[in-house]
Parts: structure tokens; C-alpha cells; sequence
């Protein structure tokens, strides 16, 4: 009889673990729901259902309000016992348009976006898929609110209200990506990370200093990527993607497959994707002075000007490139989750574009001037762990090593003479966040990072004559740069329709730096600086139904000077040389912004959000004088001395906004639009348009959805620049602007009309096709160096495991 009864017992116990397995379906079509976010009231436990729809939701037991969330769908609010009345079988609405959704970004909590003070633009994995983009900064610039700026094709410097490269901040499943090189001249980071491998991208628009530390001046961009799924039903859970995709444009040939196995406790994720991309083709209805007549190549050790037989194609533009990551997940136990991830990425050798068009005394100015392979490689570690501790309700602690390398190889047009920089920057950094309830009304988030970041910088003078290499100057000196912070932030709900976030950040950094002065005589060998940064924010969220949302937000920033700041020697300019400058300290910035979600009927929904920054003790560029010289010799050239100084501040000011409308059961219209103005003061007194300050821009799509085809007819534009209002700097890059009847340099307004279709073959198979610049405009954004795609056709494949 014990037998029985003990068998009896194993059964009910068994039963009820399983039962306590949630299943998230569509209420229309009964398809299981993956990336539907599950929360709680009495507990900081998270969690996301897999690829079944599945999620073990035994933490939240007598738990009495738990949310479920999904992008398109309605929110649902049950308690556990709901949850058992319905055998855990949860059929969600769908819904014409969402007013909030789960972000991550603004506190480092999962929160709904409608109790955030800031503004924060979520592109889930859907949008990435449907976008058919071939690199990350073009996924950004897939949102319609970030602005792409590149050099060359290998590229992509993101604008966010008016602050880019080491003003904004870029996040890698939490992890800090901004390295002590991050520079103020346009970057290519942001091509080191696989659009394949994201499950996730955030936009944290505004300063974030208090969570994020330095440079989270005008945004964060935070990227997370593919989780390892656990199995919830003793069976070995196995899902994934593999995609080809061809373009014409750039005869784009990429490659990608990504594969997730979990059993119980332990789980497993794997993303392979090649890129190869061939010189970029322009459109041919646009500025003529884009064209591209003639380019240098180098036969019988002689450097000779080819014709272009198409002057549409951009040579040399062509690159490739490898991104890799493996992930592994073990969860011991309900409240304890530890993830170890590896990520890497390496490019081929690049030009920049830009530097090939310019030209002196009727010439190429350049023989060679290409980027050598960008290699990053991060290690992290995350470890989670929830429970009712008198500190803690969650603690995450979150540890990493960044190895990151650049080089630049630079030869004049037909002399022997090749410079060749080399950059090595290894990273490390640990970051422990705690978020503790005070009750029903108070959440309180508060931890502390540590940050290092040391510096190898070497230079080789090589003449290709002879092959002959001797030490030339290095671009950086051999440095070391230490952040380390605590912050606090809290949440407090004033009354059931008005929330208040309020947080602050003390950050201490330091600089040591030795300098070479065999090739260039500063009046210093050593420098060593320590300095802190005090930065605050306070922000209120008014919802009078739930139908509106009224949000306002003051905030400081800062951004420490870094190595590439402090210590670099570069041309900037023709004839101007940068030099270092050990006396810089931290920029300011004061932010205040102010907002609006509204949603008319089920069917229509604006948002539209205005701000104004200044940035105090702005590093900017300023004539300098180098052992009393206001000129020295080089690359063989007597050039003016500048350096970064902390002589000016600047303002930005603008307002963003967006329409949604679901005007038939399918289709919907999308739209958005960003106006920025900014300006900073210069030696002289008088002020000049803000470098990153883009013209009006925006996106409009046209969507049509249902379960067997998709279709997406987009228009993305920007405005004019004319001469008088390009800034100071940009007005002698006359190599990458059209010419006005004046002839002066300018920035035309343009626009892209794009058509994307995707057909579900099956379940498991899809098909993407679609035609970029259809009226194949010929135009190059502001500030770019290379001109847009002309005329482009792509196929991709898309299969399901």
C-alpha cells in the first residue's frame, strides 16, 4: 500500500511542476508565442518564453498580478491562480497598436516603456528580420531616429540629437562597449556586431550617465543578443535560423546560420555569419560631383590613374567580414541563471573612401589609405541571482574582457614612404547591479562598475621600394584609463497615475600616459591626471487614462577625456596636425526634455518628444602652440598645431516625433520624423552650425501584414544643408559635398523609396525580396564620404529549425 500511495504522491508532485509550465498563444491564428515577457508583482523575476511559447512560471507562485507582455498584443494582467484555472494556456490579442512595451535600457531593469521618463525606441527581432539590412548601423538607421553617417562602406557613425562617436554610448548585453580610443571623428564600431545575432536593440535617447557612466551624452544604444533557451518539458529543446542573402548594388553575398539546444538546466547557443560585400554602386539622378571618374592603382611599382569604365562605381569600397559568438547557459536552480558568452568579429582590409577623393594640386592626395583588419573579441560573464535578501530582491553581476584592434595604413600618391598605425586596446570591466522593493509603492536599483582600459599603440614607416620597414611615431602613447563609480536610482509610484525616477552617480577616473618623444618633442614624457564626476537625473511619468502619457526628464552627463583625446597625434585636416593635450578635463552636458505618447481610438498613435541640451566645457579643437611653434613637420608636410581644448560649450535643441495607424485590418502607416539645431563657439567668439547636428530626417513605411505575406514600401529622406549653414569644419571638405551655383560646397536634400516583400513558404522556410532606391537616386547623406546605394535588388532565404 506505501508503494502505491508513494507513487501516487511522485505523480501529483510531477504533475504539478509540469503544470506550472506556461504556454503563450496567438487567440487568431493558436501559434505559440515566443518572446512574450512574463513579470511580477511580489518578485523581481523575469522571463521570456522560448521558441515553444513556453516558460517555467513556479517563481511566481501566489503572486496575485502577473503581467504578460507582447509586442502587438494586448497586456494581460492574472494572478497564479488565473494562470492554474486556465491549465497555463495563455491566448493572448492582438492588438492594432501597443502604447507601451518591456525595455531594458533605461534603468537596467525590465520595465514598461510607459514608465520611463526618457524616450527609448525598441527594434525586436521581427523588425530586424523584415529590414533585410546589411550591417548594424543600418539596422539603426532602420528606426527612422538615428542618423547614419559613414566614411566608406565599411562603416556607420551614428547621430543621435545632435551628439555622435564618444557622446554616445554603445551597450553589448550590458556590457560597455566604448573604449578609451573612441574618438570624435566619426567611428566604425558599430559594424563589429552580427544583426543576426540580436534578439533585441534598444534606443535610449538623451543622457544616461547615472546608469551608463562617461559618454552617454545624446543616447545609448543597447544591443542584446540571442539568449540559450532552457527546455521546460524534460525533451531537448532545439530551434534555428539559417539565411543567404543576395544584393546587386554591392554584389552582397552573406551568409549566416545560428543554432540553440537546451535541456533543463544547462543550454547552448551558437551564431556563424559571413559577409562579403564588392565596391558600392551609386544611383545616377543626383550631383554629378559624387561621380567617381578615375581611381589610383599601382603597377610596376608605380602608382597610375585608372578610368573609370563606371564612374557609378565607388572604388575602392569593397570589404568582408566574419562574426562568431557561442553562448552557454547553466540555471542550477529557479533563481539563479549564469550565462558565459564569447564574441568575435574581424574585418578585412577597408579604405576609407573618403580619403581616396581628395585630391592635391590636381592629383590623388593618396596612393593608399586603407583601415587594416577591425578585430573585436569579448569574453563576458553574467551571473544573476533573485530572492527576498535584505539587500537585494535580484543582484546581476556582469564581467568582461574586450579586446579590441585598428590599424590605419596611409601612403601618398607615388612616394615609396607607407605609415602604418597599429591600435591594441584590452578592456576590462565588472559592473554589479541590485535592485531591492520597498513596498508596494518604492524600487530601488543601485551598484557599482569598474572599468580598464590599457593602450598599445605602435607606428612602421615601411618604404615599398625596398621593404625596408624602420619605428615611426604611434598614433596614441602607452596608457592606462580607470573608471570606477557607484550609483543609486529609485522608483517611486506618487500616486497610481504619476510615477517619479530619480537617480544619481559619483565617477572617479583616471589617466596615466607615457609619451615618445623621439619623433616629436613634447614638452612632456609622463602625464597623470585623477578627476570625479558628480551626475544626476529626475524624471516624472503622468498617465491620466490609459490612453495618454505625459513624460518630462532633467538629467546631467559627462564624458571623461580619453587616451584618444588626451594623447593622439592625426591630421585632421589638410595642412592641420593634431597634437596632445594632457591638461583636458570631463565635458558637461544639462539635459531637459519633455514628452508625449497618445493613443485616438484602437487605431492611431503620435508621439512627439522636444529637448534641449548644453554642453559645458566642451573638448573642442583650437589652435595650439607645441614647444612655442604654432607649425611643425608632418608626414612631410608643414602643418598648423591644434589640439583639443576645453574652450567652448554648445547647444542642441530639437523634437522627434511619430504617427502609427492601422487604417484596414493589414495595413499600416508608420511614420517619423526628427528636427535637431545645434551650434558651438569657436576661437573667435562668433559660433558655427554643431558638426553632428544632422538636417531634418525621417522614415515612412507602409506595412501590409498577414500570416502568408508581408510587404513594406518605405520612403527615407533628409534635408538640405546649404553652404552658410554647414559648420566651420565641414565647409573645406569640398571632396564629399555637391556644389552649389556659387560654387561652395553643400549637402542636397535626398530621399530613398524602398519595396520589401517576404512570403512564408512554410512554416519553417520564407522568402525576402525587394528593390532599394527604386527611382535610383544618386545622393550622399550629410557628412558622408561615400554616396548611398543606387538602384539595388536582394533575394534572401530565410529557414527555421
Amino acid at each position: 500500500m506505501k508503494k502505491y500511495v508513494l507513487i501516487y504522491l511522485l505523480f501529483l508532485f510531477h504533475y504539478g511542476i509540469k503544470a506550472q509550465i506556461v504556454t503563450v498563444f496567438d487567440s487568431e491564428t493558436e501559434q505559440v508565442l515566443p518572446f512574450a515577457h512574463i513579470m511580477s508583482d511580489l518578485t523581481t523575476d523575469y522571463l521570456i518564453t522560448n521558441s515553444k511559447g513556453q516558460a517555467d512560471v513556479s517563481v511566481f507562485s501566489g503572486s496575485t498580478k502577473i503581467m504578460i507582455s507582447h509586442t502587438g498584443y494586448a497586456d494581460m494582467y492574472l494572478s497564479f491562480d488565473d494562470l492554474k484555472a486556465s491549465s497555463f494556456n495563455i491566448s493572448m490579442n492582438p492588438v492594432s497598436i501597443s502604447l507601451s512595451e518591456i525595455v531594458i535600457s533605461a534603468n537596467k531593469l525590465n520595465q514598461l516603456s510607459s514608465s520611463v521618463p526618457a524616450r527609448v525606441v525598441n527594434l525586436n527581432l521581427k523588425d530586424i528580420n523584415v529590414s533585410n539590412i546589411q550591417t548594424s548601423a543600418d539596422m539603426l538607421g532602420s528606426s527612422g531616429r538615428v542618423f547614419i553617417q559613414k566614411s566608406q562602406q565599411a562603416g556607420g557613425s551614428p547621430m543621435i540629437r545632435g551628439f555622435a562617436t564618444n557622446r554616445l554610448l554603445y551597450s553589448v548585453d550590458g556590457v560597455r562597449m566604448n573604449s578609451a580610443i573612441f574618438r570624435a571623428g566619426n567611428i566604425q564600431n558599430v559594424i563589429s556586431l552580427d544583426p543576426f545575432s540580436m534578439e533585441k536593440v534598444e534606443i535610449l535617447f538623451g543622457p544616461a550617465s547615472v546608469i551608463y557612466g562617461s559618454d552617454a551624452i545624446g543616447g545609448v544604444m543597447s544591443f542584446n543578443t540571442l539568449t540559450p533557451e532552457l527546455s521546460t518539458d524534460g525533451k531537448v529543446l532545439i530551434s534555428g535560423n539559417a539565411n543567404f542573402r543576395y544584393s546587386s548594388s554591392n554584389n552582397e553575398r552573406t551568409g549566416h546560420f545560428d543554432v540553440r539546444a537546451g535541456w533543463k538546466k544547462w543550454s547552448f547557443a551558437t551564431s556563424v555569419s559571413s559577409f562579403d560585400f564588392e565596391d558600392l554602386k551609386m544611383g545616377k539622378n543626383g550631383p554629378q560631383e559624387y561621380l567617381r571618374p578615375f581611381y589610383v592603382s599601382r603597377q610596376n611599382n608605380t602608382d597610375v590613374i585608372i578610368s573609370n569604365n563606371d564612374m557609378r562605381i565607388q572604388t575602392p569600397t569593397a570589404y568582408s567580414q566574419i562574426n562568431l559568438m557561442q553562448k552557454t547557459r547553466f540555471k542550477p536552480f529557479n533563481r539563479m541563471d549564469l550565462q558565459y558568452a564569447f564574441h568575435y568579429s574581424e574585418t578585412s582590409d577597408y579604405s576609407r573612401y573618403d580619403r581616396h577623393i581628395r585630391y592635391k594640386s590636381g592629383l590623388p592626395r593618396y596612393g593608399e589609405w586603407n583601415y587594416g583588419p577591425q578585430i573585436w573579441a569579448m569574453h563576458n560573464l553574467k551571473i544573476v541571482k533573485s530572492g527576498n535578501h535584505l539587500l537585494y530582491n535580484e543582484i546581476t553581476i556582469n564581467s568582461a574582457f574586450q579586446s579590441f584592434e585598428e590599424s590605419r595604413i596611409s601612403r601618398d600618391f607615388n612616394k615609396n614612404s607607407r605609415e602604418t598605425r597599429t591600435e591594441e586596446v584590452n578592456a576590462y570591466s565588472i559592473n554589479a547591479d541590485l535592485m531591492k522593493r520597498i513596498g508596494e509603492k518604492t524600487k530601488l536599483s543601485y551598484g557599482g562598475e569598474y572599468i580598464l582600459n590599457h593602450v598599445n599603440s605602435t607606428g612602421v614607416n615601411t618604404d615599398i621600394s625596398t621593404k625596408i620597414s624602420v619605428k615611426g611615431p604611434s598614433r596614441y602613447p602607452e596608457a592606462d584609463w580607470i573608471s570606477y563609480a557607484a550609483y543609486a536610482t529609485a522608483f517611486y509610484k506618487l500616486q497610481s497615475k504619476f510615477d517619479m525616477t530619480g537617480g544619481v552617480r559619483y565617477n572617479q577616473y583616471s589617466l596615466d600616459a607615457e609619451f615618445d618623444t623621439t619623433f616629436y618633442k613634447f614638452p612632456f614624457t609622463k602625464s597623470s591626471s585623477e578627476k570625479g564626476a558628480l551626475t544626476g537625473s529626475l524624471g516624472f511619468v503622468f498617465k491620466p487614462d490609459n490612453r495618454t502619457i505625459f513624460n518630462m526628464n532633467l538629467s546631467t552627463a559627462f564624458r571623461a577625456p580619453n587616451v584618444d583625446d588626451m594623447g593622439k597625434v592625426f591630421d585632421s585636416a589638410p595642412g592641420i596636425v593634431v597634437v596632445p593635450n594632457p591638461g583636458l578635463k570631463a565635458e558637461y552636458a544639462y539635459n531637459a526634455d519633455v514628452g508625449m505618447v497618445k493613443k485616438i481610438g484602437e487605431n492611431f498613435k503620435f508621439d512627439l518628444s522636444g529637448y534641449y541640451t548644453m554642453l559645458s566645457n566642451a573638448m573642442v579643437r583650437r589652435d595650439f602652440l607645441l614647444n612655442g611653434r604654432d607649425s611643425i613637420l608632418y608626414s612631410g608636410e608643414m602643418s598648423k598645431v591644434q589640439a583639443l581644448q576645453n574652450a567652448a560649450k554648445a547647444t542642441v535643441y530639437g523634437i522627434q516625433g511619430g504617427i502609427e495607424f492601422r487604417f484596414l485590418k493589414n495595413w499600416t502607416l508608420i511614420s517619423d520624423i526628427n528636427y535637431q539645431k545645434g551650434e558651438e563657439e569657436l576661437d573667435n567668439g562668433t559660433t558655427s552650425p554643431l558638426r553632428h547636428a544632422p538636417p531634418l530626417y525621417g522614415q515612412t513605411k507602409l506595412l501590409f501584414n498577414d500570416k502568408k505575406i508581408s510587404m513594406q514600401l518605405s520612403c527615407i529622406y533628409s534635408g538640405e544643408v546649404k553652404f552658410e549653414d554647414l559648420p566651420e569644419e565641414e565647409k573645406s571638405k569640398t571632396e564629399i559635398y555637391a556644389i552649389d551655383d556659387q560654387g561652395k560646397p553643400f549637402s542636397p536634400s535626398w530621399y530613398s523609396l524602398n519595396l520589401k516583400v517576404n512570403l512564408n513558404v512554410s512554416e519553417n522556410l520564407s522568402l525576402s525580396s525587394g528593390i532599394d532606391n527604386i527611382t535610383d537616386q544618386l545622393y550622399r547623406p550629410y557628412s558622408s564620404g561615400i554616396a548611398g546605394s543606387g538602384r539595388n535588388f536582394f533575394l534572401s532565404f530565410h529557414a527555421r529549425l
